[in-house]
């Protein structure tokens, strides 16, 4: 049987940008993707586009703002090729200060940001106030970052495998069991209904990576559960998109998205009582209107997550032609499209304008269960 050219091991944002970008180069691409997946990250995500307010680290903070600056162009390209809108919107991202501490902390980050030629502001109390009326009282001022965004998670994936059908691209709704390997080669995958035979293999199943067999080296990604919630948006509040300690308050359409928890809980993706008001709670604080809303529904889902909070992006150093797109975190929706972009580029051309040298998936050194930390 002949083979195809590209195996797409999971069909969320990151595999969808993968399995569309190598379709748009020419590869006939194979997307394996069971169905929808309660726990699966991308549509469970609030879909943030924002390295400038979680730029924490200074290796991915270069990628993620190239990454965000993708969205604008794309987004226009999908809605033209699918009629799919994915809901891009850029009106900024503010990070508040509740006391002086915080606020210096975030001024120096706004010097920094700056420094590196991004552009950055400090807003002072009542300018905070000015444009966001009854938002984040008490605050000492925020750091906004005006290119920020953020889109529809779900319309995202939708619009990426639209695309990629069109351009011959099949998805097959099975389960990738295993990588099939011979001589140092990728080969092809195993599904649950047989075998497909396949010159190149890119993993990017999510919190599942770990669990396909035929790996060449145990992955270290970690499901991190993260819940939210929804309300809606109150009347006569100007959208925005407003955050503090990595708790968040979006406006989506008429909707209020809150989010989010970082809990280690295995695969457990169910909503909790203390989860919600967790959440309830750091949202009431950047907008005090919520108070007054009824939450309109709850979900949770769970972050692929590695040790060092950075993606695994890249080849295999022992396998040939297996390529790994997987432990994104928090920041899937924001990095897929230029994990396709890279993942496609290294597949047809060998190489990648991107600095991925940090991403490698041998960066990391075996640890045994008793050695990790909780």
């Amino acid at each position: 049987m002949k083979a195809v050219d590209l195996a797409v091991i999971g069909g969320g944002a990151v595999g969808a940008a993968c399995a569309r970008a190598a379709a748009l180069r020419g590869l006939e691409v194979v997307i394996f993707e069971p169905g929808p997946e309660s726990a699966a990250a991308s549509p469970a995500s609030a879909g943030m586009l924002a390295p400038q307010i979680e730029a924490g680290d200074g290796v991915l903070v270069a990628l993620s703002v190239r990454a965000r600056d993708l969205y604008e162009p794309l987004a226009l390209l999908l809605e033209e090729s699918t009629g799919i809108t994915i809901g891009f919107w850029r009106p900024g991202i503010a990070a508040i200060a509740f006391d002086e501490p915080e606020a210096e902390r975030l001024k120096d980050e706004v010097a920094q940001q700056r420094q590196a030629g991004l552009r950055c502001d400090w807003l002072e109390a009542d300018e905070v106030h000015e444009r966001w009326p009854g938002a984040a009282s008490g605050c000492c001022g925020a750091l906004f970052a005006p290119e920020d965004g953020a889109l529809d998670p779900d319309a995202l994936t939708r619009a990426c495998l639209a695309d990629a059908r069109r351009l011959g691209a099949t998805l097959r709704a099975e389960r990738v069991t295993a990588v099939e390997t011979a001589n140092g080669l990728v080969t092809g995958v195993a599904t649950t209904s047989g075998k497909t035979a396949s010159e190149q293999v890119v993993l990017a199943a999510g919190v599942w990576s770990p669990r396909i067999a035929g790996l060449p080296r145990p992955l270290p990604v970690e499901p991190v559960r993260g819940q939210m919630a929804a309300t809606a948006w109150p009347a006569a509040t100007p959208p925005a998109i407003l955050y503090h300690d990595h708790g968040y308050v979006l406006a989506r359409a008429a909707d209020a998205v809150l989010g989010s928890t970082m809990e280690r809980a295995g695969f457990d993706c169910r909503v909790t009582n203390d989860g919600l008001a967790q959440i309830f709670r750091g949202a009431v604080r950047l907008l005090p209107k919520l108070a007054n809303q009824a939450v309109q529904r709850m979900w949770a889902g769970l972050r692929p997550m590695t040790p060092d909070g950075r993606p695994i992006i890249g080849p295999d150093p022992e396998i040939g032609r297996l390529w790994y797109a997987a432990g994104h975190g928090r920041n899937g929706i924001l990095l897929a499209a230029l994990t396709g972009e890279v993942i496609a580029d290294l597949i047809t051309r060998g190489e990648t304008d991107a600095d991925i040298a940090a991403l490698r998936v041998d960066r990391f050194k075996p640890q045994t269960a008793a050695s990790r930390k909780p």
